[in-house]
């Protein structure tokens, strides 16, 4: 795009936005803006931090339950910690949740009100730039400049930036402040994100139905899906690990809470060890005859895979969680995998039925 054709741009952009934004349960769509409702700021701030690094199909449910449960800030931070993160289950990052309840208690403690700035906003736990930026845009319409992933491919696309991620995010987020307007900045910074989710997408951007597709740089030069060009990542590396299910007689499961901080800080587990580049050695949490299950769990994060080598045993003892307190949807997707793979390899429990055959 041609530097002062930012306003042209911008302008085609919000008028795409207002026949096409996308219909969501945080959002007020731009004619209910337009009438003058206002969008709830603890609907926006919520929904934001549950879209990083998940998607909008994924987010929707928990957004509703979130919001039937606790239909506001103040009842959020009166929330259990363990009741929000059995609610968080399956999200993953749940360090998101962790900061979550913080935020929500601070601003509960300082009168229940949002920041209305990026600036203030900031002050908050667990509230970086971009979630800064975006409540601050969207709930408060100040002009603060909203770059996401889907931003920044937009970006880089318009102006034909080159420079392959990461080095390249300083320029786009000159470019995205150049874009950015006084008037109307939530509605531009939802556009942005619709655009980049629906039509400027990742692989084969629907250039023909593209609102400023006449100001793309990229597309005039052919070069639109090559961008934004990424520098290679590094494998991941594969960890090891072992998990211990025991089945109390009655139906009863051995859970742990995992320490607050760490990769699944908070949630509920299996005992197990470590995860580590080799095998670790056996580490069971009680005395019982274990059996090894022939499959094992596998499951990626972030930085690194996951293989965990799953041990089973039907034991008596203290701290078992009865049967009528367990959820598997309470706990994390890894630790559901593990329970699947133990309940159907499982030693037949006291009046149950011969195990099935591992999965």
């Amino acid at each position: 795009m041609r530097d002062g054709n930012e306003a042209a741009a911008g302008a085609a952009l919000l008028s795409w936005y207002d026949a096409q934004a996308r219909v969501m349960p945080w959002r007020v769509g731009p004619a209910d803006r337009a009438a003058g409702v206002r969008p709830d700021p603890y609907h926006v701030w919520l929904s934001e931090v549950m879209l990083q690094q998940t998607t909008v199909a994924a987010v929707r449910d928990y957004f509703r339950r979130f919001t039937a449960r606790w239909p506001g800030v103040a009842d959020l931070a009166a929330a259990e910690d363990g009741a929000v993160m059995a609610e968080w289950a399956g999200l993953g990052y749940y360090a998101r949740a962790r900061n979550l309840l913080k935020c929500a208690r601070a601003v509960a403690a300082a009168g229940g009100r949002f920041p209305e700035t990026a600036e203030g906003l900031r002050a908050l736990p667990g509230i970086g730039p971009y979630t800064a930026a975006a409540v601050a845009a969207i709930a408060f319409d100040e002009p603060a400049v909203v770059v996401d992933g889907n931003v920044e491919r937009v970006v880089a696309r318009l102006w034909a930036v080159e420079t392959p991620m990461p080095a390249a995010k300083p320029a786009l987020i000159d470019r995205a402040g150049r874009l950015t307007p006084r008037r109307r900045p939530g509605d531009h910074a939802q556009a942005m994100m619709d655009l980049g989710a629906t039509i400027c997408t990742p692989r084969n951007p629907a250039c023909a139905l593209c609102p400023v597709s006449d100001f793309c740089a990229a597309k005039a030069q052919g070069i639109a899906a090559e961008l934004p060009r990424k520098t290679p990542k590094p494998e991941k590396p594969t960890r090891f690990g072992l998990a211990y299910v025991a089945f109390a007689p009655d139906g009863g499961v051995l859970l742990e809470r995992r320490p607050d901080k760490g990769l699944l800080g908070g949630m509920l587990g299996f005992p197990g060890s470590d995860w580590a580049e080799t095998a670790p050695a056996p580490c069971p949490p009680l005395a019982a005859d274990w059996t090894p299950l022939s499959h094992e769990v596998r499951h990626t994060f972030t930085h690194f895979h996951l293989r965990l080598r799953v041990f089973v045993a039907q034991t008596e003892g203290e701290g078992f969680t009865p049967k009528s307190e367990f959820s598997p949807a309470a706990l994390p997707t890894v630790m559901r995998k593990v329970w699947d793979l133990a309940e159907a390899g499982a030693l037949p429990r006291r009046g149950d039925a011969p195990a099935p055959r591992d999965i």
